[in-house]
Order: structure tokens, then sequence, then C-alpha cells
């Protein structure tokens, strides 16, 4: 690692303006502090998310942007106030760097619902600038926001779990949606509709895929191992499938009617958003009433429970579906993401990408 000025330099690839355009980009980290953990990053996956902060389609992104939050990596070094990590620890890093540790969420291990979270990228550190993710060569984080990635775990493969994995591991076990026997309902195979289902199969629970696109049926049956496929376009396949859910996963960020799902629940289902689509979410009030039925959201999950995860998907031997590019590829990969061309998830290769920080 070269240092500067006590900081560490850092290749990366960056945002300069709405286009999110991305291209190299030379920053600097700060240098490891006492309870920090710096590691080499190995590999990034591309969240559908990065796509939105970097078009600045959420509004409030601040440019340049270092994109990634499903970072994993080696350790090189750590602080002398570190003792869960060492040196050649394989590691990883999701959507958070820091939060105030004292407020309720924090104490309840939910860091992400802290007012004052440090988001991994876009966010301002404790030090007073701007958090650069991921799409990097090199990483500094406070040892509360590390986590161990299982070793049987491929680390390519592991690093969409960060984002993806809890996404949609939180609100299963949070919403007490894991019984085994129950039926399980995942709208949209994407990124985090492909994980719902493995994690859906691992708890043993009957899952339905539930998607615009007939093509997508074959390898969510014999690929992903789901037991039933609706196509939600098709108002007779879906009236068929009425009340025959126990719970229902939500991946979906573009717009679409949220009523139909609601019918496909059984008395006392439930229903749990976790895409972010742009126009309101909008029911009927007997959709609920009449099925005491419930809607729900979540936002990824603590640090606790991201390890927990990852354990969970290491005695499983659960990780994700994807396609490795180099760095170079990056904005192919977002035009292509645009059109949903990926199965399931870009993992950029960022050892290969940069040069040795060493």
């Amino acid at each position: 690692m070269v240092k500067e000025v006590g900081r560490l330099n850092v290749e990366g690839w960056a945002a300069r303006d709405e286009s999110g355009i991305l291209s190299p980009f030379n920053f600097t980290r700060r240098k490891t502090g006492p309870h920090d953990v710096t590691f080499k990053i190995v590999y990034c996956g591309i969240c559908h998310s990065d796509l939105h902060q970097i078009r600045n389609e959420w509004k409030g992104s601040q440019y340049p942007m270092v994109p990634g939050h499903e970072i994993v990596g080696t350790v090189v070094e750590v602080g002398s106030e570190v003792k869960k990590f060492s040196t050649g620890d394989r590691v990883g890093v999701g959507c958070m760097v820091g939060s105030c540790h004292h407020c309720d969420s924090c104490s309840k291990g939910q860091e992400q619902y802290c007012e004052k979270v440090i988001w991994t990228y876009g966010s301002t550190d404790v030090d007073g600038s701007v958090t650069f993710g991921g799409y990097s060569s090199l990483m500094v984080c406070n040892q509360s926001f590390v986590v161990k990635v299982p070793e049987n775990l491929p680390l390519d493969a592991a690093a969409p779990l960060l984002c993806a994995g809890i996404t949609v591991y939180s609100p299963m076990k949070y919403f007490q949606m894991t019984e085994p026997g129950k039926s399980l309902g995942v709208v949209g195979l994407g990124g985090l509709g492909h994980m719902a289902v493995k994690f859906g199969k691992a708890f043993g629970l009957q899952v339905t895929v539930i998607s615009t696109s007939p093509s997508k049926e074959k390898e969510a049956r014999e690929v992903l191992g789901a037991d039933h496929f609706v196509i939600s376009k098709d108002e007779k396949q879906m009236q068929g499938a009425a009340k025959s859910v126990d719970y229902i996963i939500d991946t979906v960020s573009a717009n679409h009617p949220v009523e139909p799902l609601l019918n496909l629940l059984k008395v006392n289902g439930k229903l749990v958003i976790v895409g972010l689509p742009e126009k309101p979410v909008q029911f009927a009030a007997p959709a609920v009433v009449m099925g005491r039925r419930f809607v729900g959201g979540s936002l990824i999950g603590g640090v606790k429970e991201t390890q927990e995860m990852l354990d969970f998907c290491g005695e499983h031997n659960i990780c994700c579906m994807i396609e490795k590019i180099p760095m170079e590829y990056v904005n192919t990969a977002m035009e292509r993401l645009v059109k949903g061309d990926v199965k399931y998830r870009f993992v950029i290769d960022a050892a290969q990408s940069f040069k040795s920080d060493e």
C-alpha cells in the first residue's frame, strides 16, 4: 500500500455526473485506524441501486461517485484494537460502514434504520470525507461493519449476498416466513428474487415464482428448484393461484400493481416489499381486511444478521448465480442491467482489474 500524507492511495472507477458513465478515478482512503480493517478488494457485485445512484434517479447523488456495496476481499492490515479479524481473512462489507451505535435501532442490531447510518458510498464518513464504495482496489472499514465470508463459499459468488442476499433473508426471518411446509411466493426473478427462491427452498418452503417473463419458467424450476411458476400478466393463471401462498416477497422495483398479488395470499398471509417502485403502492382496503392480510417492508439487515445469513449460506452451500466481468466492462454491464439482461448478478473482478497496492 502506498501512503500519501497519512492516507492510502486507491484506484477506482467513478461517475462524474448524472450520465452515470464510469471511468478511472484515483482517490485516497484514511489509513488503518485502531478499530479499522483494511482489505484488498477482490470482487464487488453490481446492485441495481448502483445504477439508480450513479444516474441520480433517487436524487441527492454526490459526484464523483464510486459505487459498490457488495464488497469482498482479503485482509491486509488490522488496527491495534481489532481482535476478530486477522491478515489473510476473507471478509466483506455491505451497504453500511458506520452508525451512531447508541440509538434504539443500533441497540437492537438494526443499524440500517439508524438515522445517522453511514452508507458505503455517497455518505459523509466519520472523518468528514465522502464515502467511496467497492468499485475500487482497497477498502478501509470499522471492524463493527465487517463480516467474515465462510471458507467454503466461492468469494465471487458470495459478494452479492451482502445486499441481494440479506435484503430477502432479513424479512423472511423477522416476519417468520420460514416455517417448513408453508408456501412462499417470490415476485420477480432477478438478483433478489433468485436468492429468495434459494432461501425459501433451504427453509423447507414450497416456492412459487411470480414473473412477467414466461421465458424464466424453465430456469426457475430446473435450476433454482421452484415448485410452481405463475405469469403475473396471465389473469387465468393468477386466478388459479388465488389464496395459494402464505407469504410473498416482492422484489420488483418497476412500477406494478400490488392488489393482484394480495389476492394470492391465504388468510393471515404476509406480503413484504423489498423493491422500491417509483410510484406509491396502492390497493383497496378490502384486499387486506377481508383476509386479515399484512403488507410490510424491509431494508437490508443489520451487521449481526448479515453474518448469520452468511453462516447460513455456508452451511447450506447457498451463493448467487453471477456473471463475472472486468472493471472495463462496467458501463456495458449497466446498460445490460437496465434491460434485465443478467443472470442474476454482475460481479466485478477487482483484483484482476487494478494494479496491486502493495
